[in-house]
């Protein structure tokens, strides 16, 4: 399936904006994205195995918190980085 990411993961990926992947759940996606793109899981997730607080990702376009989200072939995924400061 079809993952986009924020600019600042793209370092991890040959400055792509997007990359293809496999998962049957957002936690195995993020495994195949690590196994083929090294250290890109770790600024996503955190050591306690949830999503990082300034990471969001969409599924569909719908906003998701949990790894145990089930994906199908044909979804698409975004991987997106909050914006804070003042």
């Amino acid at each position: 399936m079809r993952v986009q990411l924020a600019s600042p993961l793209r370092s991890y990926v040959g400055q792509q904006s997007a990359v293809e992947a496999e998962g049957a759940t957002l936690d195995l996606l993020f495994d195949d994205l690590d196994r083929r793109y090294p250290g890109i899981r770790f600024r996503v997730i955190d050591e306690q195995g949830a999503i990082r607080k300034h990471m969001r990702v969409f599924v569909n376009r719908v906003a998701v918190r949990g790894l145990d989200v089930a994906l199908a072939a044909g979804d698409e995924v975004h991987v997106l980085q909050s914006l804070s400061g003042g």
